[in-house]
Protein backbone atom coordinates (compact mmCIF):
# COMPACT_ATOMS: atom_id res chain seq x y z
CA UNK A 1 0.00 0.00 0.00
CA UNK A 2 1.70 3.69 -1.10
CA UNK A 3 1.79 6.58 0.53
CA UNK A 4 -1.65 8.05 -1.27
CA UNK A 5 -3.74 5.00 0.05
CA UNK A 6 -2.80 4.84 3.41
CA UNK A 7 -3.94 8.58 3.83
CA UNK A 8 -6.81 7.87 1.66
CA UNK A 9 -7.74 4.63 3.99
CA UNK A 10 -7.13 6.53 6.97
CA UNK A 11 -9.34 9.31 6.03
CA UNK A 12 -12.34 7.02 5.06
CA UNK A 13 -11.37 5.12 8.41
CA UNK A 14 -12.07 8.49 9.86
CA UNK A 15 -15.15 9.19 8.58
CA UNK A 16 -16.73 5.88 8.84
CA UNK A 17 -15.80 5.89 12.78
CA UNK A 18 -17.11 9.41 12.74
CA UNK A 19 -20.29 8.10 11.03
CA UNK A 20 -20.83 5.66 13.53
CA UNK A 21 -20.55 8.22 16.13
CA UNK A 22 -22.70 10.26 14.54
CA UNK A 23 -24.99 7.32 14.14
CA UNK A 24 -25.15 6.38 17.55
CA UNK A 25 -25.52 9.38 18.90
CA UNK A 26 -28.59 9.74 17.09
CA UNK A 27 -29.77 6.53 17.83
CA UNK A 28 -29.42 7.49 21.56
CA UNK A 29 -31.26 11.12 21.23
CA UNK A 30 -34.16 9.28 19.51
CA UNK A 31 -34.52 6.46 22.26
CA UNK A 32 -34.71 8.98 24.87
CA UNK A 33 -37.24 11.23 22.99
CA UNK A 34 -39.30 8.16 22.87
CA UNK A 35 -38.73 6.34 26.51
CA UNK A 36 -42.21 5.16 27.28
CA UNK A 37 -41.46 2.74 24.63
CA UNK A 38 -38.03 2.09 25.80
CA UNK A 39 -38.92 1.36 29.39
CA UNK A 40 -41.76 -0.63 28.04
CA UNK A 41 -39.29 -2.69 25.99
CA UNK A 42 -37.17 -2.83 29.43
CA UNK A 43 -39.88 -3.50 31.53
CA UNK A 44 -41.04 -6.62 29.38
CA UNK A 45 -37.56 -8.10 29.97
CA UNK A 46 -37.17 -7.03 33.44
CA UNK A 47 -40.75 -8.13 34.76
CA UNK A 48 -41.67 -11.48 34.18
CA UNK A 49 -45.23 -10.96 35.51
CA UNK A 50 -48.14 -8.19 35.66
CA UNK A 51 -50.31 -8.32 38.37
CA UNK A 52 -53.18 -6.21 39.40
CA UNK A 53 -55.49 -5.92 42.16
CA UNK A 54 -59.38 -5.01 41.91
CA UNK A 55 -62.26 -4.81 43.96
CA UNK A 56 -65.40 -3.62 42.81
CA UNK A 57 -67.18 -0.71 45.03
CA UNK A 58 -70.99 -2.21 43.56
CA UNK A 59 -70.61 -5.69 43.71
CA UNK A 60 -68.32 -6.21 46.35
CA UNK A 61 -66.38 -8.09 44.20
CA UNK A 62 -62.35 -8.59 44.99
CA UNK A 63 -59.85 -10.23 41.98
CA UNK A 64 -56.03 -10.24 42.57
CA UNK A 65 -54.55 -11.68 39.53
CA UNK A 66 -51.16 -12.14 37.61
CA UNK A 67 -52.95 -10.85 33.81
CA UNK A 68 -49.40 -11.01 31.70
CA UNK A 69 -46.84 -13.62 32.58
CA UNK A 70 -43.99 -14.18 29.91
CA UNK A 71 -44.87 -11.52 27.37
CA UNK A 72 -48.48 -12.75 27.25
CA UNK A 73 -51.99 -11.63 28.22
CA UNK A 74 -53.61 -14.84 30.23
CA UNK A 75 -57.57 -15.05 28.43
CA UNK A 76 -58.76 -16.76 31.45
CA UNK A 77 -57.48 -14.09 33.66
CA UNK A 78 -59.02 -11.26 31.17
CA UNK A 79 -62.40 -12.81 31.20
CA UNK A 80 -62.25 -12.58 35.20
CA UNK A 81 -61.39 -8.91 35.11
CA UNK A 82 -63.68 -8.13 32.12
CA UNK A 83 -66.36 -9.97 34.34
CA UNK A 84 -65.53 -7.39 37.36
CA UNK A 85 -65.35 -4.41 35.49
CA UNK A 86 -68.90 -5.48 34.02
CA UNK A 87 -71.69 -2.45 34.00
CA UNK A 88 -73.76 -3.53 37.25
CA UNK A 89 -76.41 -1.88 35.79
CA UNK A 90 -77.02 -4.03 33.14
CA UNK A 91 -74.98 -6.62 33.84
CA UNK A 92 -73.51 -6.74 30.31
CA UNK A 93 -69.71 -7.63 30.02
CA UNK A 94 -67.10 -6.16 27.46
CA UNK A 95 -63.38 -6.67 26.95
CA UNK A 96 -61.80 -4.18 29.08
CA UNK A 97 -58.72 -3.00 26.66
CA UNK A 98 -55.39 -4.36 27.71
CA UNK A 99 -53.50 -1.30 27.08
CA UNK A 100 -55.95 0.24 29.89
CA UNK A 101 -54.57 -2.88 32.05
CA UNK A 102 -51.08 -1.83 31.51
CA UNK A 103 -51.56 2.08 32.38
CA UNK A 104 -53.18 1.01 36.01
CA UNK A 105 -50.09 -1.77 36.34
CA UNK A 106 -47.81 1.21 35.50
CA UNK A 107 -49.64 3.41 37.93
CA UNK A 108 -49.08 0.55 40.40
CA UNK A 109 -45.69 0.52 39.69
CA UNK A 110 -44.96 3.95 39.85
CA UNK A 111 -47.09 4.97 43.29
CA UNK A 112 -46.04 1.53 44.79
CA UNK A 113 -49.51 0.63 45.48
CA UNK A 114 -50.16 -2.73 47.39
CA UNK A 115 -54.09 -1.86 48.04
CA UNK A 116 -56.30 -2.55 45.43
CA UNK A 117 -58.10 -0.03 42.94
CA UNK A 118 -61.55 0.51 44.13
CA UNK A 119 -63.30 0.19 40.65
CA UNK A 120 -66.40 3.02 40.64
CA UNK A 121 -67.35 2.48 37.20
CA UNK A 122 -65.27 -0.23 34.25
CA UNK A 123 -67.67 -0.86 31.55
CA UNK A 124 -70.24 1.14 31.21
CA UNK A 125 -73.20 0.28 28.47
CA UNK A 126 -74.58 2.55 25.98
CA UNK A 127 -78.15 2.56 28.27
CA UNK A 128 -76.22 3.00 31.53
CA UNK A 129 -74.01 5.78 30.05
CA UNK A 130 -77.05 7.69 28.27
CA UNK A 131 -78.93 7.46 31.93
CA UNK A 132 -75.77 8.79 33.84
CA UNK A 133 -76.01 11.43 30.98
CA UNK A 134 -79.57 12.76 32.42
CA UNK A 135 -78.61 12.84 35.66
CA UNK A 136 -75.37 13.55 36.10
CA UNK A 137 -72.82 16.38 34.48
CA UNK A 138 -69.89 15.81 32.63
CA UNK A 139 -70.75 11.75 31.33
CA UNK A 140 -69.57 12.18 27.89
CA UNK A 141 -71.96 10.82 25.29
CA UNK A 142 -69.54 8.79 23.38
CA UNK A 143 -68.08 7.78 26.69
CA UNK A 144 -64.36 5.36 26.35
CA UNK A 145 -65.69 3.42 29.23
CA UNK A 146 -68.35 2.33 26.95
CA UNK A 147 -66.01 0.51 24.63
CA UNK A 148 -63.52 -0.98 28.17
CA UNK A 149 -61.04 1.80 27.61
CA UNK A 150 -62.12 3.94 30.71
CA UNK A 151 -62.11 3.14 34.77
CA UNK A 152 -62.78 5.65 37.52
CA UNK A 153 -60.93 4.07 40.04
CA UNK A 154 -59.16 5.14 43.78
CA UNK A 155 -57.15 3.39 46.02
CA UNK A 156 -57.57 3.46 49.73
CA UNK A 157 -54.44 5.43 51.35
CA UNK A 158 -53.49 7.59 48.61
CA UNK A 159 -55.63 10.70 47.72
CA UNK A 160 -57.25 11.44 44.49
CA UNK A 161 -54.74 14.36 43.73
CA UNK A 162 -51.86 11.99 44.05
CA UNK A 163 -53.70 9.58 41.96
CA UNK A 164 -53.95 12.46 39.03
CA UNK A 165 -50.59 13.89 39.31
CA UNK A 166 -48.99 10.43 38.89
CA UNK A 167 -52.12 9.19 35.86
CA UNK A 168 -51.07 12.84 34.31
CA UNK A 169 -47.30 11.97 34.66
CA UNK A 170 -47.43 8.62 32.69
CA UNK A 171 -49.02 10.88 29.86
CA UNK A 172 -50.60 7.29 28.53
CA UNK A 173 -53.99 8.58 27.95
CA UNK A 174 -57.08 10.87 29.26
CA UNK A 175 -57.11 11.97 33.27
CA UNK A 176 -60.31 13.05 35.25
CA UNK A 177 -59.85 14.88 38.14
CA UNK A 178 -63.16 14.20 40.31
CA UNK A 179 -61.90 14.75 43.81
CA UNK A 180 -66.07 15.11 45.40
CA UNK A 181 -66.58 12.33 44.01
CA UNK A 182 -63.56 10.76 45.32
CA UNK A 183 -62.47 9.04 42.05
CA UNK A 184 -60.24 9.97 39.15
CA UNK A 185 -61.13 8.70 35.46
CA UNK A 186 -58.35 7.53 33.62
CA UNK A 187 -58.48 5.79 30.06
CA UNK A 188 -56.21 5.36 26.90
CA UNK A 189 -57.68 7.43 24.60
CA UNK A 190 -55.93 11.05 23.81
CA UNK A 191 -53.94 12.54 26.05
CA UNK A 192 -56.36 15.21 28.32
CA UNK A 193 -56.78 16.04 31.16
CA UNK A 194 -59.79 17.76 32.98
Amino acid sequence: MNLFEKKIKAVLDLMISRRGLITGGLVTIASSLIPRKAFTAVKDVLLPERSLFFYNVYTGEKLQADYWIKGEYIPDVLDEINHLFRDHLTDTIQAIDTNLLDLLFALKEKLKINEPFHVVSGYRSPQANAQLRKSKRGVAKNSLHMYGKAADIRVPGYSTKALRLAAMDLQAGGVGYYPRAGFVHVDVGDIRYW
